[in-house]
């Protein structure tokens, strides 16, 4: 796993534009670097595939046993939610997407910092954008990408179980977000789905009917892609008509239980010393360790830790509860540390995208940089 520089394209901002990704500079910093790039080998990619599916099948046994006990206050979900999640599950309502946020460094077992199963982002960056700057590079080099092709076989699926026009939805606010759910809506529409775009804000709700609409045309809506946290949306205004009214979630209300940090001190009692997982708990650890907020976002609020003692804190708007995790072998070179972001779509690992930063703590501005698997 070695980090190389190299010349980056001419007008490499328009290149990436063609693809999409807007906000390749934030703040007038870079976001999208391809001055550098990481070089996996084969067994390197195979041994994150094999992390990340694993993974995802210990999430999803996990789900199993956290309704079984019925373990929803760890997540701060109110009670009148837990039949409605159940529903959702014994459903089996389907989900598209889930990013896995990996340490590792290229030698010892990836190790698990996080799940980001609810709204993950940085999927067209990984998806599209990092594959055409491949074939600009080397038109014969390769990349553990196919994040593409899953995504349409598994809009298709989903396609299967039901055709009715999908919505998605996002704040248009947030260029990210935005560019993320224009990016899906693209792929499902070549699943064959009938798609239309609003913003968060635009969504109403018909009292008569029971029904969210489009808030501008009326129109019901029956199907949503939903790129807003349902930690914050079961607490909106019209949080409370979620539960009675007829309406089809991706991501479904089964994966709250998974888009919070509580399933990691959950996954290292389930699964203790597992190779793929960090020592976690709901209590301080000895020794070094990250606190975490349950429900925080984007490398926010996270403390590096000496036993309970704060050594330093990111900022933001996020509090407890907390959950602490011990320090991952997070790879560094050239002052730099890459956590690996690796895909799962529809319930398969295939793919990863890589974000750096001078600090141990990826954050919204943490720079992209692409990969390329030699053999």
């Amino acid at each position: 796993m070695d980090r190389i520089t190299c010349e980056v394209r001419p007008n490499w901002q328009k290149r990436v534009e063609e693809t999409g990704l807007v906000f390749h500079t934030l703040h007038g910093e870079t976001y999208w670097d391809e001055s550098v790039y990481y070089q996996f080998s084969s067994y390197q990619i195979d041994q994150l595939e094999l992390a990340t599916q694993t993974l995802h099948d210990m999430c999803i046994e996990l789900v199993e046993e956290i309704i079984e006990k019925r373990q929803f206050g760890l997540f701060m979900i109110p009670k009148e939610w837990e039949n409605w999640i159940i529903e959702s599950w014994e459903r089996e309502d389907p989900s598209i997407y889930g990013r896995f946020d990996l340490a590792y460094d290229g030698v010892h077992p990836p190790k698990l910092l996080e799940y980001n199963a609810d709204t993950p982002t940085a999927l067209l960056e990984a998806a599209v954008t990092q594959w055409y700057w491949l074939k600009d590079f080397d038109e014969r080099a390769d990349q553990f990408n196919s994040i593409h092709e899953n995504l349409i076989e598994g809009w298709k699926a989903i396609h299967e179980r039901n055709d009715t026009p999908l919505y998605f939805a996002a704040m248009a606010s947030l260029p990210e977000d935005y560019v993320t759910v224009e990016y899906l809506r693209d792929t499902a529409i070549q699943a064959g789905f009938e798609t239309h775009y609003l913003d968060i804000e635009q969504i109403g709700f018909n009292y008569q009917t029971n029904r969210f609409v489009h808030g501008d045309s009326g129109e019901p809506i029956e199907h949503l892609f939903k790129l807003y946290p349902w930690e914050w949306l079961i607490r909106e205004e019209y949080g409370k008509f979620l539960q009675n009214s007829p309406l089809n979630w991706i991501e479904p209300p089964w994966k709250m239980l998974l888009s919070c940090k509580s399933i990691l001190p959950l996954l290292w009692e389930k699964y203790p010393n597992h190779p793929y997982l960090l020592e976690a708990s709901f209590q301080p650890l000895a020794g070094r360790s990250y606190r975490k907020p349950i429900h925080a976002r984007e490398g926010a609020n996270i403390a590096l830790m000496i036993g309970d003692q704060v050594e330093n804190e990111t900022a933001g708007p996020y509090d407890g509860p907390y959950v602490y995790q011990q320090i991952g072998p997070i790879k560094q070179t050239d002052g730099y540390f890459a956590v690996i972001g690796s895909w799962v779509i529809y319930g398969t690992a295939c793919g990863i995208g890589i974000r750096e930063d001078s600090t141990q703590i990826t954050q919204n501005t943490s720079r992209f940089v692409p990969h390329q698997l030699v053999n």
